[in-house]
C-alpha cells in the first residue's frame, strides 16, 4: 500500500556550480577533473545544468496544462504543497508528490522527456512507490499528449539527438565507455554472480535470479545451436557469463567487447571459471570483426548500434556466420509505430543512461534482414514480462546495497537517476510498452 510522502521525506540535495566549468554538482561530489563536454559524467559527479532549472515561464504554464489534463484520468494521485490533489487514484494507488512545482514545470516545458527525470533527480518531484507510479503512465505513454498535438510538440519542445553521438566507431566507443566504464564494481553491487546486465528468463516456480539468468543464457545458446566443437562469436561481451556457458558446453570462443572495463573483469572471470584457454577476448568493434563461425550471438547489443548502422550490423551477422550456422540474438523491442515515431528524439535514457542508443521494433529487424541480409528469423521467444521483474531484482538490490555504492564514491543525485532508470524501464515492460525477444536467424536458402 503506498502512503502519502511528507515533503519532509524529499530528500535534500544541495547543487552547487563547479568552479570554471558552469556544470553543476550535487553534494557530496567526486573530484572533478577537466570537463569540456556539456554532458553527465556521473563517476565525476558533474551533472551540467542541474542546479539551475531553465526560466520560461510560457512554456512552464503549458507544461502543466497539459500535465494536468494527462494526469486527471490516470490511477494515481499527484499530490502539490498546498494539498491539491489530481488523478483518480484511490487510498491505494501510487503518490507521486510535486515538492517543488515552478522547477518541476520549468523543467518540463523545457523539454518534457528529460524534464521529467530531471526533476526526480534533484528531488523536484517524488514518490514512495516508483515503479508504481510510473506503470500507469507507461500504459497511456502514447496518448498522453494528444495526438494531434505531437508533431508540433516534437518539433518545439523535444531535443534532437546530438550528431556526436552517433554510433560510428569512434562515437561507439564513447558511448559506452559512458555506461560501461562507470566502475565494474558498480554493477557488481546489484547484479548476480553471474554478471548478466540483461533480461532473465524465469521459471514459473522459481524467483532465483541466478537461476533464471542461466535458463536465459543457455535460451540464446539453443537459439545459436551451440555445442561441443564449435567456434563461436559473441559481439558484446559482457562481463564474460555467457562466453562462459558456452565454454562449458564445449566451444571455442572469440567474445568482442569496446568497453576496457568489461573486457578485464571478464577475463578475470573466465580464468576463474577455467575456461580462460577456450576463449578469446577482443576490444573489437563488430564492423571490425573478422573471419567465419559456427554460429553468432548477442545479447542485448543491438540497442547501442543506433539506427543509421542496423544495416551494417545485420549484415556483418550474416558475413561471418558459416552456412549453415545460426545467430542467437536477444533484443529488447518497442512497438514499430513508437519507434517511427522517437526514433531522433533525445530522451532522458539518451542523455543520462545510453548515449546512442535507439530500441527497435521486430518489423524493423525484420526488413532489415531481408533488405541486407540471407537471414530470416526461424523462431522467437518473448520475455518481456521476465524483464519486469528481472529490473525489479537490480532496482531492490540497489537500493538496498547503496551504502557501497556511495563508497566507490557516487552521489545521491546518481542514486535517484539509477533509481529512476531502473524503475522507469521496470514499468515499461510492465505494461507491455517494451518487450524483449530472443531470436533464431537462420539462412533463408
Amino acid at each position: 500500500m503506498s502512503e502519502l510522502a511528507s515533503p519532509s521525506s524529499a530528500p535534500r540535495i544541495d547543487l552547487i556550480e563547479a568552479p570554471a566549468t558552469g556544470t553543476a554538482l550535487s553534494a557530496p561530489s567526486i573530484l572533478i577533473r577537466s570537463n569540456h563536454h556539456n554532458i553527465p559524467r556521473p563517476s565525476e559527479g558533474v551533472w551540467p545544468g542541474l542546479a539551475n532549472p531553465p526560466r520560461n515561464p510560457t512554456r512552464a504554464r503549458i507544461a502543466e496544462v497539459m500535465f494536468r489534463r494527462a494526469v486527471a484520468k490516470l490511477p494515481v494521485r499527484v499530490v502539490y504543497p498546498g494539498g491539491d490533489r489530481i488523478g483518480v487514484g484511490g487510498p491505494r494507488s501510487p503518490v507521486m508528490r510535486i515538492v517543488r512545482p515552478d522547477a518541476f514545470f520549468n523543467r518540463l516545458g523545457a523539454h518534457s522527456k528529460i524534464g521529467f527525470g530531471e526533476a526526480y533527480m534533484v528531488g523536484d518531484w517524488t514518490t514512495t512507490a516508483l515503479p508504481d507510479l510510473l506503470t500507469p503512465f507507461a500504459a497511456k505513454l502514447s496518448t498522453l499528449i494528444p495526438p494531434p498535438l505531437q508533431r508540433l510538440f516534437r518539433r518545439c519542445v523535444e531535443a534532437r539527438r546530438p550528431r556526436e553521438e552517433i554510433n560510428t566507431v569512434d562515437g561507439s566507443r564513447a558511448n559506452i565507455q559512458r555506461h560501461y566504464d562507470l566502475s565494474n564494481e558498480l554493477f557488481a553491487t546489484f547484479l548476480d554472480k553471474t554478471m548478466s546486465y540483461s533480461s532473465a528468463w524465469f521459471a514459473d516456480d522459481n524467483d532465483d535470479l541466478v537461476d533464471a539468468q542461466q535458463r536465459k543464457i543457455d535460451g540464446v545458446l539453443d537459439m545459436a545451436g551451440v555445442r561441443s566443437g564449435q567456434h563461436i562469436l559473441e559481439i558484446g561481451t559482457g562481463w564474460g557469463g555467457l562466453a562462459i556457458r558456452a565454454a562449458q558446453r564445449g566451444a571455442r570462443v572469440t567474445t568482442l567487447t569496446i568497453s576496457a572495463e568489461q573486457a578485464r573483469l571478464a577475463e578475470k572471470r573466465l580464468a576463474e571459471a577455467g575456461v580462460g584457454d577456450q576463449v578469446q577476448v577482443l576490444l573489437r568493434d563488430y564492423r571490425e570483426a573478422q573471419g567465419s563461425y559456427d554460429a553468432v550471438v548477442s545479447v542485448e547489443m543491438i540497442e547501442a548500434v543506433g539506427v543509421e548502422y542496423w544495416p551494417t550490423y545485420f549484415a556483418s551477422l550474416d558475413r561471418l556466420l558459416r552456412p549453415g550456422g545460426r545467430v542467437g540474438l536477444q533484443a529488447i523491442t518497442m512497438p514499430h509505430d513508437r519507434l517511427l515515431a522517437s526514433q531522433d528524439d533525445y530522451t532522458w535514457i539518451s542523455k543520462y543512461i545510453f548515449p546512442g542508443g535507439v530500441i527497435p521494433s521486430v518489423p524493423a529487424i525484420e526488413d532489415n534482414l531481408a533488405e541486407h541480409t540471407g537471414l530470416r528469423i526461424a523462431e522467437r521467444r518473448s520475455l518481456g514480462p521476465d524483464y519486469a521483474r528481472t529490473l525489479a531484482h537490480w532496482r531492490e538490490t540497489f537500493l538496498s546495497r547503496w551504502e557501497t555504492v556511495a563508497a566507490l564514491g557516487f552521489d545521491e543525485t546518481f542514486r535517484r537517476m539509477w533509481e529512476f532508470y531502473l524503475g522507469y524501464c521496470e514499468a515499461g515492460f510492465r505494461v507491455g510498452y517494451l518487450d524483449v525477444y530472443q531470436l533464431s536467424l537462420q539462412h533463408r536458402r
